[in-house]
């Protein structure tokens, strides 16, 4: 799940510096303003990822996915772009959470000696 969740995250660290850019724009906007709460945010994304697999570290991701959200308020582009990364997130963390159950599973059963599973089809793994 940490792979999936993370390479979201960072993802959208691009995506708010760039609505950062566009927001810079806007004339009712202060620079700073813009930048400070640019750069929380984007910071968050890089600090979730060492958190994600931390308890509470799903539900901030969520949290940063509504504000990614909140914010096509001032960058409309970001209402859409905001809802694919959730949908990002939340497959990120589905996917992840069965992933990572595969690999659970997995060591189990190499643990308990019952070998690693066939390969699909019986044939040999050619070699390059």
């Amino acid at each position: 799940m940490r792979t999936l969740c993370s390479s979201t995250l960072i993802g959208e660290f691009f995506v708010i510096g760039f609505a950062g850019l566009v927001a810079m724009k806007d004339p009712d906007l202060q620079t700073s303003t813009v930048w400070t709460v640019c750069g929380v945010a984007m910071t968050l994304c890089v600090l979730l990822c060492g958190m994600v697999t931390r308890p509470g570290g799903v539900q901030l991701g969520w949290a940063l996915q509504i504000a990614l959200i909140a914010s096509g308020v001032v960058v409309p582009m970001m209402f859409f772009m905001g809802a694919m990364f959730a949908a990002l997130w939340w497959a990120s963390v589905h996917f992840g959470r069965k992933i990572d159950e595969a690999k659970a599973r997995f060591a189990a059963m190499a643990e308990s000696g019952a070998g690693e599973p066939a390969e699909a089809g019986g044939a040999a793994p050619s070699g390059g």
